[in-house]
């Protein structure tokens, strides 16, 4: 009973910290907010024992890196870090102003908006990924994601509603990572919206795939989905051109991948996409992941 009460003590008051943070930053520059959780995160992080992972994730992409160059690489990724989570926290301000979001390829997803085909976007961790789904939603794409629900209820709840408030349609929606989420992507895809993925994660539960030459347990699932309702895959790649402004870019579809080629197969082909996504801008990839092991 006591240790109940201690518990929920602690969260509420981590819960009224965050809040006063956001409530302080809502009001600031989106730069000026960008900047400090940048700056915040690239002092503190190398001296986190997350540090060991980032720089074996990087030295899992460029095993002939230089200390100098993983030293600069990797705080450069905790600066950018820093700047993702920050911007979170103002994430509607992004999200709504006119210049902050810069989108292309276009006429890559032409058919998919004018047809309102449904596709699965696959994307990862990659620059700022929260704006991903919400830049989606705002060409008129009804559209599902997966988000990883955050350990402190009140502070979980928070970031939801920040999440919904960039929203525009209201058939668009977040589910947490879980047995949930399975369930109502596949009802959003019953009920004729799209999804969108982030699949350069570790999934414990998944196949074991090569990435970066490393057989790595990864993500399969959604391209039985993709087969079963007969969807094609848009990849679509986040780039942070500097502190604080995005550029979204829509490759061409890939065609639905034949019954005769494997999950593995198919999942190979996507990994030579999103390895080279990493490969331009390793600094701005989520390296905390252990996404190796």
């Amino acid at each position: 009973m006591k240790s109940n009460i201690i518990l929920k003590i602690r969260l509420n008051l981590e819960y009224f910290l965050v809040f006063i943070i956001y409530k302080i930053i809502s009001i600031l520059p989106i730069f000026f907010v960008s900047l400090v959780g940048g700056i915040l995160f690239a002092i503190i992080g190398p001296y986190t024992k997350t540090q060991k992972i980032v720089k074996k994730n990087y030295l899992h992409i460029f095993p002939l890196a230089t200390k100098k160059q993983i030293s600069k690489e990797t705080q450069l990724c905790w600066f950018n870090m820093g700047k993702t989570f920050f911007e979170l926290l103002i994430l509607p301000k992004i999200i709504f102003s006119k210049d902050k979001i810069q989108v292309e390829g276009l006429n890559n997803i032409h058919e998919v908006i004018k047809k309102n085909e449904q596709v699965i976007f696959v994307g990862i961790h990659q620059s700022n990924w929260e704006i991903l789904l919400p830049t989606i939603d705002k060409l008129g794409i009804n559209v599902g994601g997966i988000y990883r629900h955050i350990n402190n209820p009140y502070i979980n709840k928070l970031i939801l509603k920040i999440r919904q408030k960039c929203i525009i349609s209201n058939k668009s929606f977040y589910t947490p990572k879980g047995k949930q989420s399975a369930k109502e992507i596949i009802d959003g895809i019953k009920n004729g919206l799209s999804i969108v993925l982030l699949v350069d994660q570790k999934d414990s539960a998944g196949e074991i795939v090569p990435f970066f030459n490393k057989l790595s347990k990864t993500q399969v699932g959604f391209l039985k989905v993709a087969r079963k309702h007969k969807m094609r895959i848009v990849p679509v790649q986040n780039i942070r051109k500097n502190n604080n402004n995005f550029k979204i870019q829509f490759y061409p579809p890939i065609d639905k991948f034949s019954k005769e080629i494997s999950d593995i197969e198919a999942m190979k082909k996507i990994h030579i996409i999103i390895e080279k996504w990493i490969k331009d801008n390793p600094s701005s990839w989520f390296m905390q992941h252990n996404r190796f092991n």
